[in-house]
């Protein structure tokens, strides 16, 4: 049986939203979507249509191949972001992404207020550049990662009567997952005209947006990445004691996925901390590593 038919979607222009999201997870969360076949196939599809909701609108805000200039963009992320949250609140779609979601939400009961977060924190990176404390950062990244933790504590489920336990767990899991982006990233980012690691504990280590923008390693870049790798690794140990608290065919998943997405900041000193020139990533031998024994597991679990 396939993924969609085992979920219990079975109209048509539904089946085609959920491909959709599927399309867009294997190809631009390749981790993720790994992670994703760990769990049972009637839970995969809405996966999916979280991870098509997020990749969509990132699009709109980062396609650095596109010609339309930032108000253009902002307009149309504008115009997207409300339709969109109408769509929610009205429990229907037409929008080729926006059906599997609204889908989604309806039965899982997931809150807009998420979905409300997640697109103010898109909109905030059409106009900030930077972000002076980590409380100043914390504002986007509650939009644009922990509540994605969030919205996946509804769809996975948890043992009963510990989903509101479960819930800052998985908070502390999205933003240590962003965190470690961030740090692997910081070029790209750069390239977009933005820095997304704090500034002022930035300049506690000596370092300064000009020294970043020179993309010359120093010794007070390497230190400043340690700060923040350490701090990764620190809501990675917070976050991990809640996924006991996910159903147990949820779990394989979560794991997998909490070394994989936080083991970035391995891949970031095993090339010496040099982001400039080169791409922290997992590698093929780690991938299998952590999802064979994972697999077993997710076996198990069923």
């Amino acid at each position: 049986m396939d993924e969609l038919t085992a979920a219990g979607i079975t109209q048509p222009a539904l089946r085609e939203s959920y491909k959709e999201c599927k399309r867009l997870n294997s190809l631009h969360g390749k981790t993720y979507y790994l992670a994703t076949l760990l769990l049972p196939k009637a839970k995969r599809p809405h996966v999916h249509a979280l991870y098509g909701f997020a990749r969509y609108a990132d699009e709109i805000v980062d396609d650095l191949g596109s010609t339309l200039s930032a108000k253009e963009k902002r307009d149309s992320l504008e115009r997207w972001s409300e339709q969109l949250l109408q769509d929610i609140a009205h429990g229907r779609s037409n929008d080729h992404i926006g059906r599997a979601l609204v889908d989604t939400v309806r039965r899982f009961d997931i809150p807009i207020a998420y979905f409300e977060a997640f697109l103010h924190s898109m909109s905030m990176d059409l106009s900030v550049a930077e972000y002076e404390t980590y409380e100043d950062l914390m504002e986007y990244v509650y939009g644009s990662a922990a509540v994605i933790g969030l919205q996946m504590v509804h769809v996975l489920g948890t043992v009963e009567g510990k989903k509101s336990e479960a819930l800052i767990p998985a908070e502390k899991l999205g933003i240590a997952f962003q965190l470690a982006n961030f740090i692997r990233d910081v070029g790209e980012d750069l390239e977009r005209g933005r820095v997304y690691l704090p500034m002022s504990e930035l300049r506690a280590h000596g370092v300064t947006r000009a020294m970043l923008e020179n993309r010359t390693l120093t010794p007070q870049i390497i230190e400043a990445l340690k700060f923040q790798i350490a701090r990764v690794r620190a809501l990675q140990t917070e976050a991990n004691a809640g996924i006991n608290l996910l159903s147990p065919d949820a779990r394989p998943c979560i794991r997998a996925a909490s070394e994989l997405y936080c083991g970035i900041v391995d891949e970031v000193e095993k090339i010496d901390y040099n982001i400039f020139d080169k791409r922290a990533k997992t590698s093929t031998l780690r991938r299998a590593s952590v999802a064979f024994p994972a697999w077993i597991q997710a076996l198990a679990a069923r």
